[in-house]
């Protein structure tokens, strides 16, 4: 039997290809130590809350609510780590078949794209940024009006950036659906000529 060139060419295609397909689970452990960071995260909470616990009878309203506003500023982190590692799993190594009908599954999962992603971690991101700023404005004496320009600047850099994000995805949804009319209408004109 005799084998053609282009029969090998094929064959070394394939194999390239499903190699490259197969790389995606290079980034499986990474989606893991996520995991393990999140842990961390929670014993810096639970810290927080201890220490805050400690010594909250000592502390005026101002210090008080810088205390809650850190702690929900590693909630927001922990929350953008949760979300980049559920979605990021399931957009580009494999789905995550184990929640598929579980009754606690969120409701973005499995439903959150790469551009829906992004959309989430520059809101985390704006959210995580305003707490800081928060958390300046709270502690005015020792304000450095350089720094502070910086941080709004950052933030409303941020703040930009998750609008023209948002932007793009409502323009990209139109596109999309202009095309789904377009390809109806051209249905409808080949039925029609039928």
């Amino acid at each position: 039997m005799k084998i053609s060139l282009r029969d090998l060419w094929h064959k070394f295609e394939d194999n390239i290809e499903k190699l490259l397909y197969a790389s995606r689970w290079i980034l499986s452990p990474m989606y893991f130590l996520l995991i393990v960071i999140l842990i961390l995260i929670l014993l810096k909470f639970i810290g927080d809350v201890i220490g805050f616990i400690m010594i909250m009878q000592t502390l005026s309203y101002n210090e008080w609510i810088m205390h809650v506003l850190e702690l929900l500023d590693l909630t927001l982190v922990a929350n953008l780590v949760l979300i980049v590692a559920f979605s990021g799993y399931e957009n580009f190594v494999s789905r995550i078949d184990a929640s598929e009908d579980h009754i606690d599954r969120p409701s973005w999962m499995g439903r959150l794209d790469f551009s829906g992603l992004k959309l989430k971690i520059i809101g985390s991101v704006v959210a995580i940024s305003l707490i800081e700023l928060l958390q300046d404005f709270l502690n005015v004496p020792s304000i450095n009006p350089n720094v502070e320009f910086w941080r709004i600047m950052l933030h409303l850099t941020f703040v930009v950036t998750g609008v023209v994000f948002a932007m793009m995805e409502i323009l990209s949804e139109k596109r999309h659906v202009m095309q789904s009319k377009e390809e109806l209408v051209q249905l409808e004109k080949d039925q029609y000529k039928l």
